[in-house]
């Protein structure tokens, strides 16, 4: 999924029909139909807390396979994505049917979880600097408990590919260059930046 396709999506499902583009006049892929919907309970999610940054939310669509650009940094008052990357799901998560995920908040699980997580406190750790997550649903209330975090790792590619890339052990693991990204964007805001992860 490219940014342009989903700048264009951002414009007519917020201004028309959102089943059909206005640019191409094609139905809307499902994977940008998730995202519209995400981006709902995303809204939910700050309105209920003026502690969480209203202007930038980062999204995981955990239906992409990993070899393609999942994780979107989206611009919340001008409805557009700002970045996209790739990002590690994990080792848990994975099936015998390669793309079908299966997902857990259980400690020592492996799993990705499910929901939203607010954005906290960066430390350094074995990979570098990452940043602490807070579970806010009962699918990833674990995350604290569970060493949850989001970090880089050099591992993960930066480019798209056809192949899966590397899993991490639960944590939403990007790219060194996409991370340095990510990290002026969170170091940047006042407040808490949400990131979803849904499927």
């Amino acid at each position: 999924m490219k940014i342009l396709s989903l700048i264009a999506y951002s414009y007519f499902i917020f201004f028309g029909n959102p089943n059909e583009s206005k640019v191409s006049g094609e139905p809307i892929s499902p994977d940008m139909e998730r995202l519209y919907v995400q981006l709902q309970e995303v809204k939910n999610t700050i309105s209920k807390n003026n502690t969480y940054n209203t202007k930038i939310a980062f999204l995981i669509d955990m239906k992409i396979k990993s070899g393609k650009n999942r994780f979107f940094v989206y611009d919340l008052e001008n409805n557009k994505i700002l970045e996209e990357g790739l990002v590690a799901n994990g080792s848990g998560s994975e099936t015998n049917v390669r793309g079908d995920l299966k997902f857990s908040n259980e400690p020592n699980s492996k799993c990705t979880s499910l929901g939203c997580y607010a954005i906290g406190k960066s430390y350094r750790g074995m990979f570098g600097k990452a940043y602490k997550l807070q579970g806010l649903h009962d699918t990833n209330s674990n995350a604290e408990k569970r060493a949850i975090v989001l970090h880089p790792y050099s591992a993960v590619p930066n480019e798209e590919q056809d192949y899966y890339i590397y899993n991490s052990q639960g944590c939403p693991m990007v790219s060194e260059a996409f991370f340095k990204k990510l990290e002026k964007i969170i170091d940047s805001s006042k407040s808490k930046i949400i990131l979803s992860i849904y499927y």
